[in-house]
């Protein structure tokens, strides 16, 4: 390899990482802690201003909830009711081929009742599918003005987890665990956890939670609810923990050999996720044994939570994974695909996940952790407002919409107890204040007061962190990669 080859293959990280491989730089590095690490993306501190949170809980909804039937509330529909949506609210625009065939797009208003839990002048409406949460409505930014591009499942959740609807970018954690690097040796900076439902339709890839092209030390460790909570964590029949010890410091010298020779970045990552696997052997049994947890913990999170996979479980190990200094947890619920026999599925749906989502923000205020800790719930769109197929009172199914969508934050530095943005009477598009619809595109240098694009959405999560979402770049086959792309505009609305 030539000189400039060689230097190709080198990021500011690695480059940052060789040069501190003498044993007394190596001794400073660890008396001053994983924050050092961090400052290798060239701002003071690592980060590039003050940080409102040091960690993000995403609860990611995969599928789509309708927000007609958990947060939006849509009075005026009730009195249009199988009537056909009118022109002028669709106003040409796209919609899938499962009711673009369909004679009629009949207005379909949600069966259930809301409640206003005030705190300001607009105050918060929940439905009564989430008696739970509404418990916890003063703590929460809703946000009623998300909106995409994407009308089919893949990409959408592919766009808004890694910012292109294209595979192969990084994920939302993996650019976090980047930028922010490990608070903890013994747990990787990024996990992420599958709660069990009843309606698993979709399947969810793992480049939703992948690397793409950064590193692969950052991408997100699932945790399994099943036998070992991540593969491979005891050793085979016969192999000591000694004897492990010797296997990796073989093979880490090997792949020195390695990496010497050919300067490729992944061996260093693949050291470090041996060593990472080999400390996990006895973090991960201690993080998911339950036993020291009171019993005010399960009257809080219910019983379900002493039940591995459940998502009030999930939530109760997000907490405990927060505590121990990991930076980025996520959480995935599937099943939110309601094309047909929405009010049975999306009653299922809550009840999986309400109770969960209070519980885990009441346990957060509770030991002081809400302020530095940003809460996220939401989907990869939102649903129509008209009917799917047959339309009863009692019974109907909506279809994709990704024209206006609810997302909800909560701690890490948003303003709580508010709503941001608003939808037309049916709650099809995003609005005016005098109610007229608005159709806001993500364009670089120009953004719509009152809309959040999921590109918008992204950049504020990072800016809570401390991280500018123009400056966290990556090169890659030469050209500087970013999660947002050129898009995205911090709403400094929603910030504390």
């Amino acid at each position: 390899m030539t000189p400039h080859e060689r230097s190709l293959h080198l990021t500011r990280r690695q480059l940052f990482g060789r040069s501190a491989l003498g044993l007394g730089t190596a001794g400073l590095a660890h008396m001053l802690g994983p924050e050092l690490l961090a400052a290798a993306s060239g701002s003071v501190d690592g980060l590039h201003h003050k940080p409102r949170a040091k960690r993000v809980i995403y609860l990611f909804m995969s599928g789509g909830p309708s927000h007609h039937d958990t947060w939006d509330y849509k009075p005026k529909m009730q009195d249009m009711f199988g009537q056909d949506l009118p022109e002028h609210v669709r106003d040409g625009q796209r919609i899938t081929g499962m009711t673009s065939k369909q004679d009629t797009l009949p207005v379909c208003p949600s069966k259930y009742k809301f409640t206003r839990h005030e705190n300001n002048d607009r105050g918060v409406w929940v439905s009564e599918l989430l008696p739970h949460t509404a418990t916890v409505a003063k703590d929460l930014c809703v946000i009623h003005s998300a909106f995409t591009e994407a009308i089919n499942h893949d990409p959408a959740i592919t766009y808004i987890q890694t910012g292109s609807q294209v595979p192969g970018r990084p994920s939302l954690g993996a650019w976090l665990s980047y930028g922010l690097g490990r608070l903890n040796d013994d747990l990787p900076g990024y996990m992420v956890m599958h709660a069990r439902t009843s309606h698993p339709e979709q399947s969810l890839f793992n480049r939703l939670w992948g690397p793409g092209f950064l590193p692969s030390e950052h991408q997100g460790v699932l945790l399994r609810s099943e036998g070992d909570p991540v593969l491979y964590l005891n050793n085979p029949a016969g192999v000591t923990r000694r004897d492990r010890r010797a296997q990796l410091d073989t093979l880490g010298a090997l792949n020195r050999l390695q990496h010497d020779r050919f300067a490729d970045p992944e061996v260093l990552a693949r050291i470090e996720q041996h060593e990472m696997a080999f400390r996990m052997q006895t973090s991960v049994p201690e993080l998911m044994d339950l036993s020291g947890e009171g019993e005010q913990t399960f009257e809080l999170y219910g019983e379900e939570a002493r039940q591995a996979g459940t998502f009030s479980a999930c939530c109760l190990n997000a907490r405990r994974l927060a505590e121990r200094g990991v930076r980025n947890i996520q959480i995935f619920h599937r099943g939110w695909d309601a094309h047909g026999n929405l009010p049975e599925e999306h009653e299922s749906q809550c009840r999986d996940v309400d109770r969960g989502c209070a519980a885990l923000i009441k346990d957060l205020k509770q030991r002081g952790m809400l302020d530095e800790t940003l809460v996220v719930w939401g989907g990869e769109f939102g649903r129509t407002a008209y009917c799917q197929g047959k339309l009863t009172k009692e019974n109907y199914g909506r279809d994709h919409h990704p024209r206006c969508f609810t997302v909800w934050m909560a701690g890490g530095g948003v303003k709580a107890g508010i709503t941001y943005g608003r939808t037309d009477d049916f709650g099809y598009n995003i609005a005016n204040e005098d109610g007229t619809p608005m159709f806001p595109q993500p364009h670089k240098d120009k953004w719509t007061p009152g809309t959040v694009h999921i590109h918008d959405l992204n950049a504020t999560i990072l800016h809570l962190l401390g991280i500018d979402h123009r400056r966290l770049t990556y090169r890659y086959q030469g050209r500087d990669f970013r999660l947002t792309d050129i898009h995205g505009h911090v709403i400094t609305e929603l910030l504390a």
